[in-house]
């Protein structure tokens, strides 16, 4: 972050309130490990407050390290971690002792109890009662059935100051479409198919304060517009960063509280538009790719722009099964449908090194390269793993020969270098 802070706070600066929630580990080694699980656990469940924050970390023993992991992760993340760093010439001695060390430690699951905020049912927001104009987003590729139930879904909307952009680019485009509609509905016809570009497009031509994102195949609430604008007035944040979540299920349960938002999702948020002076606008190296959100909402991050993860403003996934991003052939950013494909696509690989550097690319290939061999059937049946494992190995030299691949295209990315546009208000 440009102020190089993290969110993580001072746990010698929580409230006494926050503290008696959390639950203090006195098994660490040290007390500087203790008070950084104390932290992890506020983070978790949900604090946003004004306690300072870290602005760096001591380091730790290697038993405090696998104690934390234990703790939060999966008993085979925690082996696998202890393989990488044997792998990678690590203290063998030291990490085994560590790891076998800390073996009765289990994981803690659950355990975290969200912090309430009781303000907020009666919070009365001056923000909503001012009724600024927001300007709603709305991207489109051959979708028109699903897109026609979000927009019966705005019809019904409480707050009624709003715009909706679409811009469209279905083949073939239907402008008569819109005419079924009681909204005030600037439709922007893209002949090029195109998703950051759309959305560049909308947000420079909106007329709001506000930008909404939204989707063409999701299904909102009436309150939606209006628990956004609550959201950002409550805690004085500058992101709203809704929940959704798939058609037939229900909410994450660790999605179902305030919390700093992990991450932005251009389906559900809203912002004031000043963010995007503040950032630019949405990276078109990401164009027909993924993780361009990602991307956007690690600027808004590092330039020390508050989010708030809003599970009141939550909207269903359709999914639909056809247009959108589907449709350009890109929608799992790491399994391949062809065999010759780059693995992952090149964008996760241009976002990684951009940010994080060679080396934490490297690790997180490592992580992430090996779960995506194995089909998602496999993974709910051991005797299947078991099988996963062996077809891995089989097409292990396929595989290196895709990342090869992607990394190559991804250093043209970065070659190139990153295609944001100021917005110039």
């Amino acid at each position: 972050m440009k102020s190089r802070k993290s969110v993580f706070p001072d746990a010698a600066g929580l409230p006494e309130s926050v503290l008696e929630q959390l639950v203090k580990d006195t098994d660490y080694e040290s007390e500087v490990a203790c008070n950084y699980d104390l932290s992890w656990q506020a983070i978790k469940a949900g604090y946003v407050g004004d306690a300072n924050t870290y602005t760096h970390f001591e380091s730790v023993s290697i038993r405090d390290n696998y104690h934390f992991i234990r703790k939060q992760f999966h008993p085979v993340w925690v082996f696998y971690v202890l393989f990488i760093r044997l792998f990678t010439f690590y203290n063998p001695i030291t990490e085994i002792r560590a790891w076998i060390g800390t073996s009765q430690i289990g994981r803690e699951r659950g355990k975290i109890k969200p912090l309430l905020y009781p303000a907020w049912q009666a919070y009365e927001s001056n923000l909503v009662a001012e009724e600024p104009l927001v300007s709603v987003v709305i991207p489109t590729l051959n979708r028109y059935d699903f897109l026609k139930d979000v927009l019966k879904d705005f019809e019904k909307q409480e707050y009624s100051n709003f715009e909706i952009i679409v811009v469209d680019q279905s083949e073939p485009f239907q402008p008569s479409f819109y005419n079924n509609f009681d909204l005030n509905i600037n439709v922007i016809h893209q002949e090029v198919k195109a998703l950051w570009l759309a959305r560049n497009t909308a947000i420079k031509a909106s007329k709001g304060k506000f930008i909404a994102l939204s989707e063409d195949d999701v299904r909102i609430k009436p309150d939606w517009i209006s628990t956004h604008l609550k959201c950002l007035d409550f805690f004085k944040a500058q992101v709203s960063a809704g929940v959704f979540y798939p058609e037939g299920q229900q909410m994450p349960k660790e999605r179902s509280f305030f919390s700093l938002a992990s991450q932005f999702a251009t389906g559900n948020a809203m912002l004031y538009k000043n963010v995007f002076n503040s950032v630019g606008l949405f990276d078109r190296q990401f164009e027909k790719q993924r993780m361009g959100d990602g991307e956007f909402g690690l600027r808004i991050y590092l330039e020390g722009i508050p989010s708030i993860s809003n599970p009141f403003a939550s909207c269903i996934d359709v999914k639909a099964g056809s247009g959108g991003l589907r449709e350009m052939g890109s929608w799992d950013a790491f399994r391949t449908k062809k065999w010759f494909s780059p693995r992952p696509i090149p964008s996760v690989l241009y976002f990684y090194r951009s940010y994080f550097g060679k080396k934490a690319t490297i690790s997180a290939l490592f992580r992430t390269i090996p779960l995506s061999i194995m089909p998602y059937q496999f993974k709910k049946n051991k005797p299947l793993m078991i099988v996963g494992v062996f077809v891995s190995l089989l097409l292990l030299p396929l595989v290196i020969f895709q990342v090869f691949k992607s990394w190559k295209l991804a250093s043209n990315k970065l070659k190139e270098g990153a295609i944001i546009e100021e917005l110039i208000s």
